[in-house]
Order: structure tokens, then C-alpha cells, then sequence
């Protein structure tokens, strides 16, 4: 037992002793805050992140190498007509996929902010956010294999630049004659909402794999319920691991906002009551 969790079991015990050790029923509602800092931690320092990374990136070489022998291979819903004789691609996220923006979450967590889009939109174009691990390496021999490399990214267009910068400075490859980094684009109809942005490369390419820590990265069935996102899993299941490859990122993402179902006029407490709500807590037997 650890210095730490020893005085944590000391403090425990002289609360059950003195008959003050809190109650699960009389426990307050936890208030409306940054929940950033356990995640940004483990994705700081820990080896374990690095690991899960590496280790997603492994298979992805992996089943790229495979995509590659198989002309009828294809990891996009969104591609349809015969597509076997067109050059392969990849396509991946940017944010927690390629580069990593863990520093901006950790200067929320230590000033006690939130997510706000001038201090995103400033630390974007400061272009300082490292590639994940494994991300460059593999994104690399992707290019060594002929495959073009798209970055969709959720991004705004006025961030477009400032996003190539930073992925050009640590190298990630990019393809001449060819734009490859994919925002938001009112103009051009790309929304939240990727699809579109699939669709329109796979009309001259076949995508072999994607790649995202998000499950909007791969469909555009993402929203709703944790139940609706559940069914929408399951019947995509033979994707994962498979042409699906998922980089994990407990930070942010669409999973936080499914127990209030990204409704965000309601009440932060309101909606921090409705994610505890959805949790599945232990409960003690009765002695």
C-alpha cells in the first residue's frame, strides 16, 4: 500500500468510526465541472497511453497491408459503383488521432476553464501539437506504399492552414496537386457531419481504412442516446479492428454529450446530472 492510499484508508476508517463516513443517498449532486484531469494525465504521462496508440497503429499497418492485396476492400459505407481500380487511401481524424492537444487541455484544467473556441482557435495557430504515437510512422509507410493520406477534421476552415502547418512541421505527408486536409466547409456543405466529406474522396479513391478517436470519425450515425449509439455499434461491429481503427481518447467526444443528447441549452448541472444518471454504479449488499 502505497504512502498515499494509506492515509487514504486511515482517513476512511476514523470517519466510520466517528460515524461520519459520507452516505451514498446523502451525497450531493457532483456540480458542473472540467472532469479533463484524470484524462489528461493518463494521456500526458503515462505509458500505458503511448502503448494503446502504438498498438492501434500496429493493426492499422497491419490491415492496410491487407486492404492493399484486396481490391474489394473497402472501410467507407460511403462508397458505392465499382471502385476496384481506383488508388487506395486512408483516411484519419486530426484531433487526438494525428496531433496531439493535450497541452490545451491541460491549460484548461489547471486555469479551471472550459473549452472555449478563441483560446482553441488561438492554440491552433500556435501550431504546437505533437503527433500521437505512431501516427507519423504510420502515416508514412502509408505514403511508401502509394496510398494517399486524407486528414478530415472537424476544425474550422478559418483553422485549415494554420492545421497543415502544424501536420507539414512534424512531417506527416502530404500529396502534391492534391488538397488533403479536409475541414469544415459551409461553403462547400461539409458540416459536423463527415460523410460528405468521405463521399467526395472516395468518388476517386478506394479508402482502405479509418482512422478516428471518435465514433463520428467513421459514421454519421453518431448522435442520440448511449442505447441509439450502442445499436448503431453493434450493427457496424465487423468494422472495428477491422477497417475502423480507433485511437483512444477519454478527454472528449461525442460519448460525454450522449446522456443529455448534445442539447447544450439546458442547465450545465442539468446536464452533469443526466451523465451521472447515466452511469451503472456498484451497490453494496445489505448485511
Amino acid at each position: 500500500m502505497t504512502g498515499y492510499l494509506k492515509q487514504a484508508f486511515l482517513a476512511a476508517a476514523l470517519l466510520f468510526a466517528q460515524g461520519t463516513l459520507p452516505v451514498r443517498a446523502a451525497d450531493p449532486m457532483p456540480p458542473a465541472q472540467n472532469d479533463g484531469f484524470g484524462a489528461t494525465l493518463w494521456m500526458q504521462t503515462s505509458v500505458e497511453y503511448k502503448a494503446a496508440a502504438l498498438g492501434a497503429y500496429a493493426l492499422a499497418r497491419i490491415r492496410l497491408d491487407e486492404a492493399l492485396e484486396d481490391p474489394d476492400w473497402t472501410a467507407a459505407t460511403e462508397q458505392t459503383g465499382d471502385f476496384k481500380g481506383l488508388p487506395p487511401a486512408v483516411v484519419l481524424d486530426v484531433d487526438e488521432t494525428v496531433l496531439d492537444n493535450s497541452a490545451y487541455m491541460a491549460r484548461l484544467v489547471t486555469t479551471g476553464h472550459h473549452f472555449a473556441l478563441k483560446s482553441w482557435d488561438a492554440f491552433v495557430k500556435d501550431e504546437v501539437s505533437p503527433p500521437i504515437p505512431g501516427a507519423l510512422a504510420f502515416t508514412r509507410y502509408a505514403a511508401s506504399k502509394g496510398v494517399t493520406v486524407f486528414y478530415v477534421t472537424n476544425r474550422p476552415v478559418g483553422e485549415k492552414e494554420a492545421t497543415r502547418g502544424n501536420l507539414e512541421k512534424f512531417g506527416f505527408p502530404m500529396k502534391d496537386g492534391t488538397d488533403t486536409v479536409m475541414t469544415q466547409d459551409p461553403a462547400k456543405g461539409w458540416d459536423a457531419f463527415k460523410g460528405k466529406r468521405r463521399a467526395a474522396i472516395a468518388k476517386n479513391y478506394r479508402i482502405a481504412l479509418l482512422i478516428g478517436d471518435n465514433f463520428g470519425d467513421f459514421t454519421d450515425s453518431f448522435k442520440g442516446t448511449p442505447a441509439d449509439r450502442l445499436k448503431v455499434f453493434e450493427a457496424d461491429k465487423a468494422h472495428w479492428g477491422h477497417d475502423w481503427i480507433l485511437i483512444p481518447n477519454p478527454s472528449y467526444g461525442s460519448w460525454e454529450q450522449a446522456p443529455f443528447e448534445g442539447n447544450y441549452k439546458i442547465p450545465a448541472t442539468e446536464r452533469r446530472k443526466l451523465q451521472v444518471e447515466a452511469l451503472s454504479p456498484w451497490e453494496p449488499k445489505a448485511k
